[in-house]
C-alpha cells in the first residue's frame, strides 16, 4: 500500500502537467478545448516520428516539439478558438471536439493503429530504479517526470506573478473588457495563454509516450484525467493542479492494488465525491446556510 501511494504521487506529475494547459485556457478564456488531450497525444507522436524515422535525439525532439505546439496553439487560438467564443458556449465545444477527431484520424491514417512507446529509445531510463528501505523500488523515469512537473509549474507561476505578459494574463482572466480599456491587448494574450497550453499539452504527451504505450485514439482518457485533475485540485489553481494530480494518482494507484479495473474507477469515484461535496457546499453558501447557527437567522 504504501509503494501504492508513493506511485501515485509520482504518477500525479504526470497529471499536473497534462491539466495545467486545461486549467490555464480555462482560467483566461472561461474556455474547455476537448481537443487538449488529443493535442497531448499528437505532441507524443511529433516526437516519436522525429526519433524513430528520422533518428533524431530524444533530447532535441522534445525541445522542437515545444515551440511547434506552441506555434500551433497560437494559430488554433486566432484562427479558430477566438472566433468560436463569440457565438457563445456551444460552438467551442463542437469546434474543440471536431478538431479532437480530425487529430486522431489524421494520426491513424499516418501512423496506423499500433500502439507507439518512447521507451524503447531512453536506454537504462526505462526501467532504472532506487531502492529504498522496506524493499521499496521507486522509478528514475516517474521521478523525472514529478521533477518536471514541479519545474514547469514554478516557472509558469513566476511568468504569471513577475513578468509583464503574466500581469496581462492575470488582468485578463479577471476582466478581459477593463483589461482591453487599460491598454492590454486581451486577443493577444489569449493567443499567448493557447501557446502555452498547447505546449504544456504536448510535453505531457511526451512524458505519456516515455512511461506507457499510446495510440491515436488515446487523447479522451487523458482530457478526462486532465479534467478530473482540474475539478480535484480547483479550478483555475495552477499549484491545485498538482494537488489534485496527486490526489487522482493516487486513488488510481490504490485502486489497482484491489482489481485491474479499480485503476480507472476509484479515480472517478474520488473525482465524483469531490464534486459532490463541492457542490452541496455551494448550495449551502447559496442559502446561507454555510454560517454558524446563530447567525443563520439574520442571514
Amino acid at each position: 500500500m504504501i509503494d501504492a501511494v508513493i506511485q501515485g504521487v509520482l504518477l500525479g506529475g504526470y497529471y499536473a502537467i497534462l491539466a495545467a494547459g486545461l486549467s490555464l485556457m480555462f482560467g483566461v478564456m472561461r474556455f474547455i478545448n476537448l481537443a487538449h488531450g488529443d493535442l497531448a497525444i499528437l505532441g507524443a507522436y511529433a516526437v516519436l516520428a522525429g526519433v524513430q524515422f528520422a533518428h533524431l535525439p530524444l533530447w532535441l525532439m522534445v525541445l522542437a516539439m515545444l515551440p511547434a505546439m506552441a506555434l500551433l496553439g497560437w494559430l488554433l487560438q486566432k484562427a479558430l478558438f477566438a472566433r468560436a467564443l463569440r457565438s457563445g458556449i456551444l460552438l467551442p465545444l463542437l469546434i474543440t471536439f471536431g478538431l479532437g477527431a480530425m487529430v486522431q484520424n489524421g494520426l491513424f491514417g499516418v501512423f496506423g493503429s499500433d500502439t507507439r512507446s518512447l521507451g524503447n529509445h531512453l536506454g537504462d531510463l526505462s526501467w532504472a530504479s532506487w531502492q529504498l528501505p522496506g524493499g521499496l523500488s521507486v522509478g528514475v523515469l516517474p521521478v523525472a517526470t514529478f521533477a518536471i512537473a514541479v519545474l514547469v509549474l514554478a516557472a509558469l507561476h513566476a511568468v504569471l506573478r513577475h513578468t509583464r505578459l503574466g500581469r496581462a494574463i492575470r488582468a485578463t482572466s479577471i476582466d478581459a473588457e477593463a483589461a482591453q480599456l487599460s491598454g492590454v491587448d486581451a486577443a493577444r494574450v489569449h493567443r499567448a495563454a493557447a501557446a502555452i497550453a498547447v505546449a504544456l499539452a504536448g510535453l505531457a504527451g511526451a512524458a505519456l509516450a516515455a512511461r506507457a504505450l499510446v495510440d491515436p485514439y488515446a487523447g479522451p482518457a487523458q482530457l478526462i484525467y486532465a479534467f478530473e485533475a482540474v475539478v480535484i485540485g480547483g479550478i483555475g489553481s495552477l499549484w491545485g493542479t498538482l494537488v489534485g494530480g496527486m490526489v487522482l494518482g493516487i486513488a488510481q494507484s490504490v485502486g489497482a492494488q484491489v482489481s485491474p479495473q479499480g485503476f480507472q474507477l476509484a479515480g472517478h469515484l474520488v473525482f465524483l465525491a469531490v464534486l459532490g461535496v463541492r457542490l452541496v457546499r455551494t448550495h449551502r453558501t447559496e442559502r446561507g446556510l454555510a454560517a454558524p447557527w446563530w447567525r443563520r437567522g439574520r442571514a
